[in-house]
This record gives C-alpha cells, structure tokens and sequence, in this order.
C-alpha cells in the first residue's frame, strides 16, 4: 500500500511541475507574440522612401502650427488614436518610442499613404499644410514620460 501512494505522490509532483512549465512556456510565447505585433503595428513607419523620409517639415518652427495640428488632430485623429494620441482599441499610441523617433518627412508620408491594411485612412485629401501642422503637433508631444 505504501508503493501505490508514493507513485501518486510522485506522479502528482511531476504534473505540478509539467503543469508549472507549460505554464511559463506558455507566458513567454504571449510575451513574444506581444512584441512582435506592437513592432508590427509600427512597421509602416519604415516603409516610408528615403525621399520621403528625409523631408522636412516647412512648418517646423511656426509655433501656432502645434495649435492648429491639436485642433485638426483632435477632429480627424482622437477617435482612434485617442485624445491624448496614447493609443485605444482601434489604433496604437502615437507617443510610443516608434512615432516619436520617426522623421517628421516619415510621419507625413504616413499620414498622407494611411495605414489602409489596418484600419488607417489615406489623408492626402487634406490639404498639406494641415498634414503638416498634425505632424508639428505629433512631434510637440515627445516620447513617453518614464515612471521613476
């Protein structure tokens, strides 16, 4: 009788421990899966051509350009990006490290090209200085604030 219990004993140790590892294996491969689809929500960015990449933006140093680029954002950009561009359901979060490296020339482009594949319109029927002044608001908000 004794037998018949430890081999219970150490089968249910070892299915803790399998049941312990599949557990963790199983955390590592969201994590994984997790970072590849926040890189893949960004990966527009470095689609954008080098001709593009290098513009600069003609409103770089209009102060009312930041402004105006919030009011427009706030029109056509927060339903998706939300109010403060930190990303929501439908769209990721334009403070991120990502958005906030890019070129001014590569947010513009993306602007004007959309993200159609996911969900983000093409806005080249907005006049360019708008797109421009979205850009200047864009950059104005720098990269996320670091928790100390």
């Amino acid at each position: 009788m004794k037998v018949g219990r430890r081999s219970n004993h150490v089968a249910a140790g070892f299915a803790i421990v399998v049941l312990i590892l599949a557990s963790y294996l199983a955390a590592a491969r969201n994590q994984d899966s997790a970072q590849k689809q926040q890189k893949s929500v960004y990966a527009a960015l470095a689609k954008a051509p080098q001709k593009a990449v290098t513009r600069r933006n003609p409103l770089e140093s209009d102060p009312d350009a930041v402004v105006a680029g919030g009011k427009l954002f706030e029109i056509h950009c927060s339903e998706c990006h939300g109010d403060m561009a930190e990303g929501g359901r439908k769209a990721p979060s334009l403070v991120a490290e990502e958005v906030q490296q890019a070129t001014p020339g590569t947010l513009f482009w993306v602007l004007t090209n959309g993200v159609v594949r996911r969900g983000m319109p093409v806005w080249s029927k907005l006049p360019e200085p708008q797109r421009w002044q979205i850009v200047r608001y864009l950059k104005s908000l720098g990269p996320p604030k670091v928790a100390r």
